[in-house]
């Protein structure tokens, strides 16, 4: 691909030393679609993908929803005590 789309873009990068903007080199190598669902279908069950974690290394991320600018700080409170609950329980399973 070289700097073909990086031209045709403007895709470019900043030299650190010399300030000067410079097209970046692109290639067209890297994981497919294919080898991403042959993963997907080898680690998945009826209810979702469940990566080992030798591919995903963080298992769980807790996000508290539902916060909004109406929010009370008790609300986000309760929220966020919730979130701590579930997380020393994921622990103690071992996740």
């Amino acid at each position: 691909l070289g700097q073909n789309f990086s031209k045709m873009f403007e895709i470019v990068f900043e030299d650190p030393e010399t300030n000067e903007k410079i097209f970046v080199h692109q290639n067209s190598w890297g994981l497919s679609t294919r080898s991403i669902g042959a993963m997907v279908l080898l680690h998945s069950d009826n209810t979702g993908l469940v990566l080992p974690p030798r591919v995903a290394a963080v298992q769980v991320i807790i996000i508290p929803c539902g916060i909004t600018v109406n929010s009370t700080e008790n609300e986000r409170k309760l929220l966020c005590d919730k979130c701590g609950e579930y997380e020393k329980k994921l622990m103690v399973a071992g996740i």
